[in-house]
């Protein structure tokens, strides 16, 4: 048996030594090397189980040393293929870059990122208004908004998309774009052209792009809407009055598709030049000619701003020509009080006669505090020959009048998105029965605009 032991000693010493196991490798040999009696029985039973769980332990460490060394193997064969499979897809991107088959940039198409950046905005405007004047067949002359008499009204429904503005720069182009839509009562008299098919809706749209030239030069091209006015042809949703004022619609003018350069020369001056079909033309031109218009603005401090307008062009769907200016001005003179003013002067010219036409407006706000601001606005329009103020809105045909109008509204906020607007109106023209029955009214109503 001795030599028995002897033998599996020998074998386990010689695996041990491939494997690199010392500590049983050392106790093996001690084995060989002891001097064993030779009428000695068999060897004690845990000796033979401990040579034995030895053995099997060293074959299981052998096995798995095998095994992990295949797997070695086989992964550098995986590297290596994968390695020779981008070379060959490396050579076919460059074969099909070179072909212009796709970009040579190594960046994707953010076609996602664009859409991403586009917001959705708008409001929805409902009021109900009384004409104390009575108007024939429920329609008040020349009144904005809700000319139609003790009527409940959808007034306006506004959709904008637009992405974020052209960043003006002297380094590099970019690019934007808005469009606005307008539905409701008011859409005919407010958007681009309500006869013209196609613009029904269009409020305005346009393209605008930064060129690199100085400090940057804004274009915009499309259907833009006046620059001759001080309130917002949103109504309520944007101004302090919730009805409109006389000179927004008789000494202002209509959006117009056209195209504008801008520059702003300091922080405080910026100049903007408009060709565009018409002053009244609209989306569509009515004849070869096109009206210039520009607009100096000047921001002397962070709380009061002006703006110089001048105007000329043809007209051959009503007059010859007309030409002007206009000064539009705001001062927030602290947290709680703004004022704001607008001064036109447009001349007429028909048949070699020029005829004048200017109105004056104001306007008055005192925030009581976040959530509530009354509003006053005055304004007054003279137009001596009736080249104005005749027959639009409801307007009798006249030989001339002088309109004045004063308006008192609250701006009620209960929330955010919501405005109230409570208002009493006055109005007195110098024509008799101008308002359908009588030369002034009183219009009491209220008007409620939610904007999201």
């Amino acid at each position: 048996m001795p030599g028995h032991a002897a033998a599996l000693a020998r074998v386990v010493i010689r695996v041990l030594t491939d494997i690199g196991v010392s500590e049983y490798q050392q106790f093996f040999s001690n084995i060989l090397m002891r001097q064993m009696p030779l009428k000695s029985k068999r060897p004690p039973v845990s000796f033979r189980a401990s040579a034995i769980g030895s053995a099997l332990l060293v074959t299981g460490a052998s096995a798995f040393a095998q095994a992990a060394a295949g797997d070695v193997v086989r992964v550098e064969r995986l590297e290596k293929e994968n390695a020779e499979l981008r070379k060959r897809l490396d050579a076919l991107e460059s074969v099909v870059k070179k072909e212009g088959l796709a970009p040579s940039s190594t960046a994707s198409p953010k076609f996602v990122s664009t859409l991403s950046e586009t917001t959705l905005s708008g409001f929805v405007t409902a009021s109900y208004f009384h004409d104390t004047s009575d108007p024939p067949g429920g329609t008040s002359p020349g009144y904005l908004w809700n000319r139609r008499n003790d009527s409940f009204s959808l007034n306006k429904v506004k959709i904008t998309l637009a992405s974020p503005p052209a960043a003006r720069s002297g380094e590099e182009f970019s690019a934007a774009y808005r469009a606005s839509l307008i539905f409701g009562q008011d859409a005919p008299i407010v958007n681009s052209g309500a006869s013209t098919i196609g613009f029904q809706n269009l409020r305005e749209a346009y393209v605008e792009l930064n060129v690199p030239i100085g400090t940057g030069v804004n274009v915009k091209a499309g259907e833009l809407i006046s620059l001759l006015n001080y309130e917002s042809g949103d109504g309520g949703a944007a101004n302090d009055n919730f009805s409109q004022g006389y000179q927004w619609f008789f000494t202002g003018n209509g959006p117009a598709a056209g195209v504008q350069l801008g520059y702003t020369l300091t922080d405080a001056i910026d100049v903007k030049v408009r060709v565009q079909n018409g002053l009244y033309a609209g989306p569509v031109d009515n004849n070869s000619s096109k009206t210039v218009v520009a607009a100096l603005g000047i921001k002397p401090t962070d709380k009061i701003w002006l703006s110089l307008i001048g105007f000329a062009g043809r007209e051959d769907s009503f007059i010859t020509h007309v030409q002007g200016g206009s000064l539009l001005g705001g001062y927030q003179i602290d947290e709680k009080w703004h004022v704001g003013t607008e001064l036109d002067y447009f001349n007429f010219r028909t048949g070699g006669k020029d005829s004048q036409v200017y109105s004056l407006g104001g306007w008055l706000s005192y925030a009581l505090c976040d959530k509530v601001m009354p509003a006053v606005r005055a304004e007054f329009i003279s137009d001596k020959d009736g080249v104005d103020i005749n027959g639009a809105l409801g307007v009798p045909a006249n030989s001339g009048q002088d309109i004045f109008s004063v308006a008192l509204t609250l701006n009620i906020k209960p929330v955010p998105n919501v405005k109230i607007q409570p208002e009493i109106r006055y109005d007195h023209t110098s024509l008799p029965a101008g308002f359908g029955k009588r030369d002034d009214r009183f219009l009491p109503g209220i008007g409620v605009s939610y904007l999201f």
